[in-house]
């Protein structure tokens, strides 16, 4: 695995609706941007090489900077990857969407959902917005929320960003009725 470059992203919100968000409100990213496991190759039928050579370490290296960055119990998360120009949308889904890669989110956060992602290619400087829900139970709507995000040189063509979103909390002052309101 080719790592360029690793980018944090703390956002806290202090207000929210003309009012104070206490405790104040965290959410993290942090991305990997690596070179493109399969730059080069033209198309290729069978994934699992790349897979197995990069998506552990990628889980492994992201997972506990999002905890350790989060500095609070995570209960909300996501992920993203988004492909540079010369590669594939599957390229990024074949990284994001294996165990190999995911558990060790899961396992750092004591989490049982499934990640909620996005995929994408696209030029540097995309903007992005990574989807969160929560950690336990995805029907919890209060944990429904997107982190948006723009790594301004980032992918390059042969390229893929790869990146885990993780929140201390739901959605700041969120009142919503929990899903079985509605049924």
């Amino acid at each position: 695995m080719n790592v360029r470059k690793i980018t944090t992203l703390v956002e806290e919100t202090l207000s929210e609706g003309g009012r104070p968000v206490e405790p104040t409100a965290r959410v993290v990213m942090v991305a990997a941007t690596i070179e493109n496991p399969w730059k080069g190759q033209g198309f290729v039928d069978d994934l699992s090489a790349g897979i197995d050579a990069v998506a552990s370490d990628l889980g492994a290296l992201l997972a506990p900077r999002v905890m350790e960055a989060l500095d609070a119990p995570l209960e909300a998360y996501g992920k993203a990857a988004i492909v540079g120009l010369d590669g594939e949308i599957e390229h990024g889904s074949a990284l994001i969407h294996t165990l190999k890669f995911g558990n060790h989110f899961r396992d750092a956060a004591q989490a049982s959902t499934l990640l909620p992602a996005v995929e994408k290619r696209a030029a540097a400087g995309t903007v992005f917005d990574i989807p969160l829900k929560h950690f336990t139970d995805a029907t919890i709507r209060s944990h429904h929320q997107s982190l948006e995000v723009r790594i301004a040189d980032a992918p390059h063509a042969d390229e893929i960003v790869i990146a885990l979103a993780g929140a201390a909390q739901g959605r700041p002052q969120q009142r919503l009725a929990p899903l079985s309101a509605d049924q």
